[in-house]
C-alpha cells in the first residue's frame, strides 16, 4: 500500500487530469470506479488541531498521523445557503446531497423536495451502507446519509426512516433514546424504533460484547446503540469500557460490510472533536483527534490487507468546519516532547467561517486535490461511484 507523502492537488492536476487522456484500467490511480467509499469525518477539526496531534504523539519531528498519509489534499469550503459559518447539518448535506442547504436542515429543501444522498446512490448501486458516530446515530452528519429532515433536531424521525425507509445496514453509535422516544421530536415522530428494527431483521447490539457478536455471527444487520444519548469522550474510554471506541466500531462495520459483492459505503464520524473545540478543552480535543485518527489506521490497515481493495476503495476524510478558531500559541523558545500538548488558543467557541482541509486516496481521489467547495466533495464520489 503506498505510503508516500501526499502531493500537491495543483501538480496533481497538471499532470494527469482526467481528460487528458489517462488510462482508465483496473490498477490505475484515475479508474472512475470504486467499489467500497468510506468516508470519515472529524467534526468541527481544523488543520491546527492535527499540528497540535502530531506533536503530541511525536514531537514537531514526529511522524505523520495516518490521515496525512493519505496520497490526495486540498481543501473546502463551507458555507451554507443561508451562513457564511455553517452548521454541521448543512455542511455534510452538503456532501450527502451534493446542494447548498440551510443551517438546520437535513439534506430537505424549503419546498420538503429532496434529492437521493450518496448512501442512497451506493445502496440503489447494491452496495451495503453503514453509518457510525459517537454522537447519537441519528445526529447531523450521519443523518445527512440516511434521513431527509427539516429540522436536524427531529432524531427518532432519522432513526425511522434509517430503518424503515433507507434501509442502513450497519448502525452503529449512541441514541438508545432517540430509537426509543415516549414523546414526539420537532417531527412528530416517536415510538420504538429498536423494536421495529428488530421486526425488519435487525441484530440488536447494546455493548462491545454484543458488537463482537454480531460481527462473530455474521449478521447483515446491525443496530448497535451503546448509549441512551451521545457515546462517553475518548478521553473516558478505557479497554475495559462497555462501550466501544471509534476504532472498534469502525473495525466491526468494515467486518459486517466487507462481505457483500457489490462493495459498501460507510460513514465514519469522530463527532466530539467538534464538543472539545466548543469548549475550549484541550485535552479533550487531542484525545478525540487521536481517537479518530486510530479510526483512520484501522481503515487504511484494512485496505493493506486485501489486494484489491486500494485499488477498489475510495476514502475521503473530511471535516465538515472548524470550531473554535484554535491555534498552537507555544511553546516558544523550545520544542516539545512527545507526549506534551502544545500551547492551545481559541478566538471563541462557535463554529468558524475558514476553508477547511480533505485528505483523500483511491478511484476519483485526485478529483478532491484542490480547492473545492464541499458540494464538489458529492459530485467525486457520485463520479467514483458510478
Amino acid at each position: 500500500m503506498r505510503r508516500s507523502a501526499p502531493a500537491i492537488g495543483l501538480v496533481l492536476l497538471l499532470a494527469a487530469p482526467a481528460s487528458a487522456g489517462q488510462p482508465e484500467g483496473p490498477h490505475s490511480l484515475f479508474e472512475r470506479r470504486a467499489r467500497n467509499v468510506v468516508f470519515l469525518v472529524p467534526d468541527g477539526m481544523g488543520l491546527a488541531d492535527v499540528t497540535a496531534a502530531r506533536i503530541h504523539r511525536g514531537g514537531p519531528g514526529g511522524p505523520p498521523l495516518a490521515l496525512e498519509t493519505l496520497d490526495f489534499v486540498g481543501y473546502q469550503r463551507t458555507w451554507s445557503a443561508d451562513s457564511t459559518v455553517t452548521d454541521s447539518a448543512a455542511a455534510a448535506s452538503a456532501w450527502a446531497c451534493g446542494e447548498k442547504f440551510e443551517n438546520g436542515t437535513v439534506c430537505r429543501r424549503p419546498d420538503g423536495s429532496f434529492p437521493r444522498s450518496l448512501l442512497e446512490i451506493a445502496r440503489d448501486g447494491g452496495r451495503r451502507t453503514g453509518l457510525v458516530a459517537t454522537a447519537t446515530i441519528t445526529h447531523a452528519t450521519p443523518g445527512a446519509f440516511g434521513a431527509h429532515v427539516a429540522d436536524r433536531s427531529c432524531e427518532t424521525e432519522s432513526a425511522r426512516q434509517y430503518v424503515e425507509t433507507t434501509g442502513v445496514d450497519v448502525l452503529l453509535g449512541g441514541g438508545l433514546g432517540t430509537f426509543r422516544s415516549p414523546w414526539p421530536d420537532p417531527c412528530g415522530t416517536m415510538g420504538d424504533y429498536v423494536a421495529r428494527a428488530e421486526t425488519l431483521g435487525y441484530r440488536t447490539a447494546f455493548d462491545r460484547g454484543e458488537l463482537g457478536d454480531a460481527v462473530a455471527g455474521g449478521a447483515r444487520r446491525v443496530l448497535g446503540l451503546f448509549a441512551s444519548g451521545a457515546m462517553s469522550p475518548a478521553e473516558a474510554w478505557t479497554p475495559s469500557s462497555p462501550e466501544p471506541s471509534l476504532p472498534q466500531m469502525a473495525a466491526a462495520a468494515l467486518d459486517l460490510l466487507e462481505g457483500n459483492p457489490g462493495g459498501f459505503f460507510l460513514l465514519i464520524e469522530g463527532s466530539q472533536v467538534d464538543w472539545a473545540n466548543h469548549a475550549n478543552d484541550a485535552d479533550a480535543q487531542l484525545a478525540e483527534v487521536l481517537a479518530f485518527d486510530d479510526a483512520v489506521r484501522v481503515v487504511l490497515e484494512w485496505i493493506a490487507a486485501g489486494p484489491a481493495r486500494e485499488r477498489e476503495t475510495l476514502v475521503v476524510v473530511a471535516p465538515d468546519h472548524e470550531t473554535g478558531g484554535f491555534a498552537i500559541a507555544g511553546p516558544y523558545g523550545r520544542l516539545p516532547a512527545p507526549g506534551e500538548r502544545a500551547t492551545p488558543a481559541w478566538t471563541g467557541s462557535e463554529h468558524t467561517g475558514g476553508d477547511v482541509p480533505i485528505w483523500s486516496q483511491g478511484p476519483g481521489a485526485f478529483r478532491l486535490a484542490r480547492a473545492i467547495d464541499n458540494t464538489d466533495v458529492y459530485e467525486a464520489v457520485r463520479e467514483a461511484l458510478h
